[in-house]
């Protein structure tokens, strides 16, 4: 088969590999799509330690082609995932809990085993969603990373409806981040972002306060329109973006971190202190 291959210098090579057999609980999938997420840049430019030879992708789905011993979750001919989630230890603090993703033994796909950028992919059955019909496959790769992630982001922001909640970054996890928070939480939507085309697409899909942070003071307008946002999520991969988030929002909010910038972030502690700003992370969903 083919497959889309990390080399050691960096680069992604097409090459023809060979699945191995099936182990008990796994399953053979035949790829129909796989998306390309900025976290697959990171393990081609080894940001996260080197993996020469291994086949990027967790943005995928794949129809069922075989499965091994034990597996009851799928069958043949079913439609499922391959998300950067592959498998936890199932007896940790974290797996049992809820929080896998947390596992300290945890498996990626694309990272630290084969993901779905190949003609065909191995999955963990009971770690693998099943597609359901009626459900494209190209929207539903989509959902498997970068829906996932900003779904638990706004949810563990304790967003309320009527609230307003700020997001930060309006790429693609910002706004299906601004779509959940909208259609789902029934929040009032502050889209912030740099790109004009952006904004114009986030007030087409429902935001509230769309702004401009290259050209306009986020935080100040914010603060001026709303009194401050309940909650602000940040997708954005930038520093600046981080720090005005802490400053959005009022007495008793929440920012939930989700971009990846390599920067530091800047916080004034007096003012998570006095004012009772929680800065919590979020890890996929």
């Amino acid at each position: 088969m083919k497959a889309a291959v990390v080399t050691k210098n960096h680069t992604v090579d097409i090459q023809d590999k060979v699945l191995r057999p099936l182990k008990h609980g796994e399953a053979a999938l035949k790829m129909e799509c796989c998306g390309v997420c900025h976290t697959d840049l990171h393990v081609k430019n080894g940001d996260f330690g080197e993996v020469p030879g291994i086949t990027l992708g967790h943005e995928g789905i794949g129809v069922v082609s075989a499965v091994g011993e034990g597996v009851t979750s799928l069958k043949v001919g079913d439609r499922a995932s391959v998300a950067w989630f592959y498998q936890g230890c199932g007896h940790c603090e974290y797996c049992v809990s809820g929080n896998e993703t947390l596992c300290r033994s945890v498996k990626n796909a694309g990272y630290s085993v084969d993901g779905g950028m190949a003609e065909e992919c191995i999955v963990v059955a009971d770690y693998a969603v099943k597609v359901p019909d009626g459900l494209d496959s190209f929207a539903a790769s989509s959902i498997t990373c970068a829906g996932v992630t900003t779904y638990k982001a706004v949810k563990i922001s304790d967003i309320k409806p009527g609230q307003w909640i700020a997001i930060y970054g309006l790429g693609g996890l910002g706004n299906l981040a601004l779509q959940y928070a909208k259609n789902v939480f029934n929040a009032k939507v502050i889209a912030i972002d740099v790109n004009d085309g952006q904004l114009e697409f986030a007030k087409q899909i429902g935001a509230d306060l769309t702004i401009n942070s290259k050209t306009q003071n986020a935080e100040e307008i914010i603060q001026q329109q709303t009194g401050g946002a309940h909650a602000a999520v940040v997708t954005a991969v930038a520093k600046a973006a981080f720090n005005s988030a802490v400053n959005a929002v009022r007495a008793g909010g929440k920012v939930v971190a989700v971009g990846l910038p390599p920067e530091s972030m800047d916080l004034s502690i007096p003012r998570l202190v006095l004012d009772g700003i929680q800065v919590v992370g979020s890890l996929v969903g």
